[in-house]
């Protein structure tokens, strides 16, 4: 199908009955929400039988008093329970397509649904005075819970793989101007897992010379003139959901006829508030005057230097010190025998405040390594002011292996111990970077450089500039236990792949 924007430039979409795309989404989203239904079932109705069998030694044992002189076996107790329990999983919404593989939200209401349903239980318990066995709770609850999450999880990881190869995929037709919707465009593009796919862009009136199409991510996205209204364009494009960019343009009462218009076609709307790189816990949508205001709160400065970060950065660097000693004394040992020179290599970074400090790693180049860095300047891989190069002379062969896994980085955490370093944090910088920075890329020194960090999990040396400092920014200002913890697990699997290491 193809139409004519207000240049009179054809732009072909490809052509989508109502009926079609809606039945896919519908489809998809109803199949998995079965699926998680009847996990969600078997788990809670094992969870509480296996409290029965080990608390009362089978399913037809025991009993409790119901006003004192009523026997109710613990069979139909267990029944009852399971059926509330998958109940206020329906009634807090667990298996909403609006949750469904998506963020920690799923989590977060499984675990409000769980635990509201044993505290209505306390309460029963109390006003009606009936005695549950207190084992049997404490079994079925930590095990059901923890079985939810499990399935859950596995569940996630089956819908990004089906994402990485295009299915349940939510089409999407972006709104707003053309940088706000390249941005948003490409965001959604790198970002596979969100299940965002667009399959159309609507701007204002195009200007001379301006190409009829978005090329990102190696995708070609039709660009779509505004003359044409939203609810056409997304019914052109076969869009499920529109997602604006730029509300400035629309304005509140065209936001609203918006939504009357997308209602009969059950195409939803989001809207992007404009904040980027803002972790869900600094965010909350505060009703005010009939306006759903964005209230942002300030960034995370404080908490990521806190006292229990400090403690945690010892206690693991203490620990993790002590499990790999065999591995830091044979890698020592094939340093000091395969080339001559010190077995650490010790490099001036800039830590938090742009205090300097001697960085330690294992040594994998040459001694004179640091005289040829001017030669080898035209072949700089790196991004921005960084120098990266995968195939460096300089490298020695043992280095090449310590790159490869990063165990030439294990001796950063001496430095850590030393409390120049933290476990995760932005990437350390040398000072000819520092001395080159901007005000808002200075902003990554208000925390300690960490062994870790988002750039470590996000593709390391493949990172360009710009994403980089993205990447440190945010995780200043946004820090949370939560995060370093999820971190230090992702650098687990980044490192064993090796993705981005040279």
């Amino acid at each position: 199908m193809s139409f004519r924007d207000r240049g009179g430039a054809s732009v072909d979409v490809p052509k989508f009955s109502e009926t079609h795309w809606h039945s896919e989404r519908e489809r998809w989203q109803a199949e998995y929400g079965r699926r998680l239904q009847v996990a969600d079932t078997l788990i809670v109705c094992a969870s509480v039988a296996v409290a029965q069998v080990v608390r009362f030694g089978g399913v037809d044992e025991g009993s409790l008093s119901w006003f004192g002189n009523t026997e109710v076996g613990y069979t139909a107790v267990s029944l009852a329970i399971a059926a509330i329990w998958i109940g206020c999983l329906s009634l807090f919404s667990t298996r909403s397509p609006r949750v469904i593989g998506v963020g920690p939200e799923e989590y977060r209401r499984i675990t409000s649904a769980t635990l509201r349903l044993f505290g209505l239980i306390a309460i029963v318990s109390l006003l009606f005075r009936v005695e549950f066995a207190r084992g049997y709770l404490a079994i079925a609850l930590p095990l059901g819970l923890l079985g939810l999450m499990l399935s859950r999880r596995a569940w996630r990881r089956n819908v990004l793989v089906r994402r990485a190869n295009g299915d349940y995929m939510t089409s999407v037709l972006v709104v707003g101007g053309r940088d706000a919707a390249r941005a948003m465009t490409t965001a959604f593009a790198r970002d596979k897992s969100s299940g965002f796919r667009v399959v159309g862009v609507c701007t204002p009136s195009r200007r001379q010379g301006d190409a009829p199409t978005f090329h990102v991510e190696g995708l070609e996205i039709p660009v779509i003139d505004d003359a044409t209204s939203v609810a056409d364009a997304a019914r052109m494009t076969g869009a499920d959901t529109v997602a604006v960019a730029a509300t400035e343009r629309l304005g509140a009462q065209r936001l609203r006829e918006l939504l009357w218009e997308l209602e009969p076609l059950g195409i939803d709307l989001v809207v992007n508030p404009g904040v980027v790189d803002v972790a869900g816990q600094r965010i909350e949508v505060r009703p005010v005057a009939e306006m759903p205001l964005v209230h942002v709160e300030k960034p995370q400065y404080d908490r990521a230097k806190s006292f229990s970060k400090t403690l945690f950065d010892f206690c693991f660097a203490f620990f993790a010190v002590l499990a790999v000693a065999p591995v830091l004394i044979a890698v020592a040992i094939a340093v000091k025998l395969t080339s001559h020179g010190p077995v650490f290599y010790k490099s001036e970074r800039m830590g938090i405040d742009g205090k300097p400090f001697q960085m330690i790693k294992f040594r994998s180049m040459f001694v004179d390594a640091d005289k040829h860095l001017t030669a080898l300047m035209e072949m700089n891989e790196g991004a921005g002011l960084l120098f990266k190069m995968k195939d460096d002379p300089r490298v020695t062969a043992v280095g090449k292996v310590l790159r490869r896994f990063s165990i030439d980085e294990l001796p950063q955490f001496f430095n850590v111990l030393r409390g120049e370093m933290s476990v995760v944090g932005p990437r350390p910088p040398l000072r000819r970077e520092v001395e080159a920075y901007d005000g808002k890329v200075r902003r990554r020194l208000l925390v300690k450089p960490g062994v870790t960090g988002l750039w470590q999990v996000s593709g390391r040396s493949d990172l360009s500039w710009d994403e980089s400092v993205r990447l440190d920014l945010s995780y200043v200002e946004n820090w949370s236990m939560v995060q370093d913890l999820l971190i230090i697990k992702k650098t687990l699997s980044a490192v064993a792949n090796s993705d981005g290491a040279y």
